[in-house]
């Protein structure tokens, strides 16, 4: 549409200055016409009074009804035909000036088309090398930010190179990161193996000296870990790669909390650890309930690690902004070098508990997020790891 509107105005412009020109050059020759006339009529009235002086007032006459335009039709011989002239006896000079003049306004408006089409074509060129060395120097990697060279028909042509460019970019650096992640993630994968597969190695070698009961148990342990490792990053990389469809459904949170601390009733019992969940009434968010259960789980288990024998405490408040949901216990709180990187995929801290693998966190943090909510970490002043949820409405 632009480059339409380009050529539309350009042959307005053509034709404008193409009018003017031909205005202007009619009546540069019809003025010129006009002097020839007069000269000519000078020329003869002269030789008729010099040769018969009383013929003036004949003349003035006769000049006269010329000018007025013959009105009465007195002059109707065509007295110079019977006397053998033609017009063109009488425009020689005239014609051959009004066709030099021709030939010089079409040869220097040739000239100036030439001009024109030689300086868009050579300006079009710069602009092509321009672009073209710009794109060499995306390609080994030293390109600059693409300045803009003013508005013209390679304005939009830049702009999209430019948008381009800046997503390879993005691209490229998502690549190397996701890379540099992945490779992270399977030293940490490896490194989490390992060790419950030596323990097992050991378990059964003391196994073929000494059939005791320790023994089984202690295999028993590592293989429940190993268990637990595969399906968490099984639900790690199936959600990395958006094959979980997570539900947009309405759920209340005093629900959630409720089946999140029954799916680890025989943990807490076991460990002598009670679960405070108030009721504050009904709470509607809008996530997907097992999802979302499993992520409260997490962040329990986090604080029933920390806490021997005390409890884990939860609340739940709701504004127009967001659902908000805290989980605290009663134990230390977190080091301060570890607040940074609780989040993080397989850290376990400064004082990692024993058969941890650092990836319940990480785990929470990628349901919640993905669910437009947002997980924080801090101590509180009492004392003790506080969890903060909010799930946003909008």
């Amino acid at each position: 549409m632009n480059s339409q509107k380009h050529i539309f105005v350009t042959l307005g412009a053509v034709l404008s200055v193409s009018l003017i020109s031909c205005a202007v050059s009619l009546l540069l020759v019809s003025r010129h016409y006009n002097h020839q006339t007069f000269d000519l009529l000078n020329v003869i009235c002269g030789e008729i009074l010099e040769q018969e002086p009383e013929t003036r007032k004949i003349i003035a006459a006769a000049l006269k009804e010329y000018q007025n335009g013959n009105p009465d039709g007195v002059i109707e011989t065509d007295i110079l035909s019977s006397l053998g002239y033609r017009s063109s006896d009488f425009s020689g000079p005239a014609h051959r000036q009004n066709l030099f003049s021709a030939v010089t306004g079409l040869l220097l408006g040739t000239l100036l088309f030439l001009l024109t089409f030689l300086y868009r074509n050579q300006r079009e060129a710069r602009r092509i090398q321009a672009l073209a060395s710009y794109l060499e120097q995306v390609n080994t990697g030293k390109a600059m930010v693409l300045s803009a060279c003013g508005e013209d028909d390679f304005s939009r042509l830049e702009d999209e190179i430019y948008k381009t460019v800046t997503f390879l970019y993005q691209t490229r650096d998502a690549a190397v990161r996701a890379k540099a992640d992945f490779a992270e993630n399977l030293s940490n994968i490896a490194h989490q193996i390992k060790t419950p597969i030596t323990a097992m190695s050991l378990s059964v070698q003391m196994l073929r000296q000494n059939a005791a009961k320790e023994y089984p148990d202690a295999l028993e342990k590592q293989l429940l870990r190993l268990t637990y490792l595969a399906e968490a990053l099984l639900k790690l990389s199936r959600l990395d790669a958006g094959t979980i469809p997570l539900l947009r459904e309405k759920t209340d949170v005093f629900t959630l909390l409720v089946l999140a601390a029954d799916n680890l009733r025989e943990l807490s019992a076991g460990s002598g650890i009670s679960i405070d969940i108030p009721e504050l009434g009904e709470m509607i968010v809008t996530a997907d309930l097992d999802w979302t259960m499993e992520a409260v789980m997490n962040l329990m288990k986090n604080c029933m690690e920390h806490t021997p024998g005390g409890t884990v405490h939860c609340s739940y408040a709701q504004n127009p902004l967001y659902t908000e949901i805290l989980i605290w216990d009663e134990g230390e709180g977190f080091a301060k070098e570890d607040l940074p990187h609780l989040f993080q995929r397989f850290y376990r801290g400064q004082s990692p508990r024993p058969g941890g693998i650092g990836i319940g966190l990480s785990l929470a943090k990628e349901i919640i997020t993905r669910q437009n909510g947002t997980i924080r970490a801090r101590n509180r002043p009492e004392g003790g790891a506080l969890f903060e949820i909010r799930f946003y409405s909008h």
